[in-house]
């Protein structure tokens, strides 16, 4: 499992709601178009394969590996995902 932060940028509404909705399938938690997920490498390529589906050339959507822990600061905690679900 590699965290990842989901970013994006959509122009229009209709495909914002559904790249919004696929990212927060996958993720932890997050605030408006940016996201954290944990995801395995096959994960990754299912979401990937998803939002091409839906995105148009003037989208912008950039999914950045955390290298190590992040840093977290006021009420963020770093959640460490090994395996298993985890349940909200």
């Amino acid at each position: 499992m590699q965290n990842y932060l989901i970013c994006y940028d959509i122009f229009d509404k209709k495909r914002l709601y559904k790249v919004r909705k696929i990212a927060y399938s996958y993720a932890l938690g997050g605030q408006k178009s940016a996201v954290e997920a944990p995801l395995s490498n096959k994960e990754l390529k299912e979401l990937i394969n998803k939002l091409l589906d839906i995105i148009k050339e003037e989208d912008k959507i950039n999914i950045i590996p955390f290298l190590g822990e992040p840093l977290c600061f006021g009420k963020a905690e770093f959640v460490k995902f090994d395996k298993g679900l985890i349940v909200i």
